[in-house]
């Protein structure tokens, strides 16, 4: 039975890196390092850095990452899209033919806002499965801006850009974590009495950052974040909502 390491690594900062993390990666045998394009070349720069530093003495098999359909329906896009991975990864593992443990380098947390998971589990026969938990955009978010995460008492609702588009604030919620989010979907919401805290890169040399109310600070961010993207050829971000009663 092949074992399968998912290895949280944080948001970017090889600081972020857990000493648990670090052993993991002196000990497998295979690592697995996706390639997203040339315009995400840094990406996979940072995971050999990342190796480096940890002192790996592991093969890496770099694969290139395959394409979404577009034409089909979201969910059925991306679970095509899983199954492409998986068996991109079942093929590297089958040729490799490792004497240890298989590890993956996930960005922030495999448990939070990742497929990781999700693509593992169609593997035949199922690996045995260890996760590493690492530092998520949220909690690097919080750091950054030095807030709590919620409210005294307070629930926070997480979710997506495509869901706060689709169906607006969440019914009840006072403090809204709000990931993968491409379109600023922000700028969908009543901004009256909303508050927002914004950052990109998180970890990163070249973190951003941006809050204040949403009616100001909302167009800030989109400029900021047109800008990053113009630059780098990607961007990674996240951000909190809360309104203001609530802060």
């Amino acid at each position: 039975m092949i074992r399968l390491w998912l290895i949280g690594i944080g948001t970017g900062n090889p600081r972020h890196v857990t000493l648990e993390a670090v052993q993991a990666l002196r000990e497998a045998a295979l690592i697995l390092l996706p390639r997203k394009g040339p315009d995400k070349a840094d990406l996979a720069e940072l995971r050999h850095a990342i190796l480096r530093d940890c002192d790996s003495r592991a093969q890496v098999i770099e694969f290139d990452m395959p394409q979404r359909d577009e034409r089909l329906p979201y969910l059925q896009r991306v679970r095509l899209w899983h199954d492409q991975i998986a068996a991109i990864w079942a093929g590297a593992i089958e040729r490799a033919q490792p004497s240890g443990p298989v590890a993956l380098l996930v960005w922030g947390d495999p448990g939070l806002y990742d497929s990781t998971l999700r693509i593992a589990a169609r593997l035949q026969p199922q690996p045995d499965l260890r996760v590493i938990p690492g530092i998520t955009a949220l909690q690097a978010l919080t750091a950054a801006h030095a807030i709590p995460f919620n409210t005294l008492n307070g629930a926070v609702t997480v979710t997506t850009g495509r869901r706060l588009r689709e169906h607006g604030w969440p019914d009840g919620a006072q403090t809204v974590a709000v990931m993968l989010d491409g379109a600023c979907s922000f700028q969908r919401l009543d901004p009256a009495g909303l508050r927002i805290w914004w950052g990109g890169f998180l970890g990163m040399p070249e973190q951003l950052l941006a809050s204040g109310p949403l009616d100001i600070a909302g167009p800030q961010i989109v400029a900021l974040r047109e800008q990053a993207r113009a630059r780098h050829g990607w961007i990674m971000d996240c951000y909190l909502l809360r309104r203001e009663m609530d802060a």
